[in-house]
C-alpha cells in the first residue's frame, strides 16, 4: 500500500511540474506554420508598398529595408533585412512581440497602439538614433502609420535582450513589452548597418 502511494505521489508531482512548465511557455497564439511561398510571397507584396513609399519620401535609404513578418511563429526567422536593389534577403532573425499581444487563440495575434497595453503596433517605423538604456544599446522608432503613432509616448524601440535565442526554435520564444526585440548578435549585424546608412532605415511590422 505504501509502495503504491509513493507512486501515486511521484505522479501527481511529475504531472504539476508539467503543467507548471507548460503555463510558463509563452502562449502559442503563433504555432500554425505558414509556407515559405506565403512568407515570399506578402514580404514582396510589402516591399513593394515600401518602394511607393520611399519614392514619396527620398529622406529613407532607398537600398536597404528592414521587414517582420508576425504571421510567422516567433521561433522561427521573421526579422528580414532586404536589399531592395537586389531583391535580395541578405538578412535574418529571431523577433519577440509584445506580451499583450497574446490572445491564447492558435494563429491569432492582437495589435494595438494603446499606451501600456505592452502589444505590438504594426506598420512603418522609421529607426532613429541610438541611446543607452536599460537593455543596453537601443534605437528610438517613429511611427509613420496610424497604427503606431504613439512609438514614442510607448517608448517602443528597437533592442536586443538577452533571453531572445540566436537559432530557431520549436516553440514560441519570450515576449516584449511591446518593443521588437531580437537577440544581440543579430543586433550587433543590424546596428552595423544602421550607423553606416546615411539615410534613415524604415522597418516594416506587418500580420
Amino acid at each position: 500500500m505504501k509502495q503504491l502511494f509513493g507512486i501515486f505521489l511521484i505522479m501527481v508531482i511529475l504531472g504539476l511540474g508539467y503543467w507548471y512548465w507548460k503555463k510558463s511557455l509563452p502562449l502559442s497564439s503563433q504555432s500554425i506554420p505558414i509556407s515559405d511561398d506565403d512568407v515570399q510571397k506578402r514580404r514582396y507584396t510589402k516591399i513593394r508598398e515600401i518602394e511607393k513609399f520611399i519614392e514619396n519620401n527620398p529622406k529613407y535609404n532607398e537600398a536597404i529595408v528592414f521587414l517582420a513578418d508576425l504571421k510567422i511563429m516567433s521561433g522561427k526567422n521573421r526579422f528580414f533585412v532586404y536589399n531592395v536593389k537586389k531583391n535580395q534577403c541578405i538578412d535574418q532573425g529571431l523577433m519577440a512581440h509584445g506580451s499583450g499581444s497574446e490572445t491564447g487563440i492558435e494563429g491569432k495575434l492582437h495589435f494595438s497602439n494603446i499606451p501600456d497595453s505592452h502589444t505590438t503596433s504594426l506598420g512603418k517605423y522609421e529607426i532613429g538614433r541610438h541611446y543607452t538604456g536599460k537593455f543596453g544599446k537601443a534605437y528610438k522608432l517613429f511611427g509613420l502609420d496610424k497604427t503606431n503613432d504613439k512609438a514614442l509616448e510607448r517608448f517602443i524601440v528597437l533592442h536586443h535582450y538577452e533571453k531572445v535565442p540566436h537559432e530557431e526554435q520549436l516553440s514560441p520564444i519570450c515576449n516584449s513589452l511591446g518593443c521588437p526585440m531580437v537577440n544581440e548578435t543579430f543586433f550587433n549585424r543590424l546596428e552595423k548597418i544602421i550607423d553606416t546608412s546615411e539615410k534613415p532605415i524604415l522597418l516594416y511590422l506587418y500580420y
